[in-house]
C-alpha cells in the first residue's frame, strides 16, 4: 500500500469489455433495456460486451457486439473514453466507442440470442432525452451514463479524441 503498509483486498480480475453509443442519422441513441440479476432489475443499456476473443481488437469487439446485439453497422467509429467502472474491486477497463452511419447488419454467424438477451428490447432514444434520463435516474448503468453524457459532449464542443485503435 502506499506509505509501505499492507493490507488485504478482495479483486475480481476482468477479461474488459467495450461498449458503443450508436447514434443515428436523427441523433437518436440506440439503448437496449435488459435484465440484470445482481439488482433484480431491467436497465436501460448501450451495446456491450467482453473481450473474450483472444486477440481480437476492442474496436472489433465493439463491432461485433454492435451486430450482435442490435443488428446494425456502422461507418463511423471514434474512441470515446477508455475508463474503470469499479476500481475499488475490480480490475475490468472499458473502451467506449461512438458509431454513426447505421446501417442494418446481420447477427454474426454461430451467435445464438439466449439468457437475458431473450428479453432484450431496443430503442432509438433522442440525444437530449437520453441525457435527461441520465439526470432522472432512468439511467443508470455506469457505461451508458459515461457514454450517453460524453456523447453529449462531442456534439456541443467538439474535444480531441484519441485514435480509434488506442487500448
Amino acid at each position: 500500500m502506499p506509505g509501505g503498509g499492507e493490507s488485504v483486498r478482495e479483486v475480481v480480475h476482468h477479461t474488459g469489455a467495450v461498449g458503443v453509443v450508436a447514434i443515428d442519422d436523427e441523433d437518436r441513441v440506440v439503448m437496449l433495456r435488459q435484465y440484470r440479476h445482481p439488482v433484480g432489475e431491467h436497465l436501460w443499456e448501450l451495446p456491450a460486451g467482453l473481450r473474450d476473443v483472444d486477440g481480437e481488437p476492442p474496436v472489433e469487439t465493439a463491432r461485433r457486439e454492435l451486430a450482435e446485439e442490435v443488428e446494425l453497422s456502422a461507418e463511423r467509429w471514434s474512441l470515446l473514453t477508455t475508463h474503470y467502472p469499479t476500481p475499488g474491486f475490480c480490475d475490468e477497463r472499458v473502451l467506449l466507442y461512438l458509431a454513426e452511419g447505421l446501417q442494418p447488419a446481420d447477427r454474426p454467424e454461430g451467435f445464438t440470442v439466449e439468457h437475458e438477451e431473450l428479453d432484450m428490447t431496443v430503442e432509438r432514444v433522442p440525444l437530449s432525452d437520453a441525457v435527461q434520463w441520465v439526470f432522472d435516474g432512468t439511467v443508470r448503468n455506469s457505461l451508458a451514463v459515461i457514454g450517453i453524457l460524453a456523447a453529449a459532449q462531442l456534439r456541443a464542443t467538439a474535444p480531441r479524441l484519441r485514435p480509434l485503435d488506442t487500448d
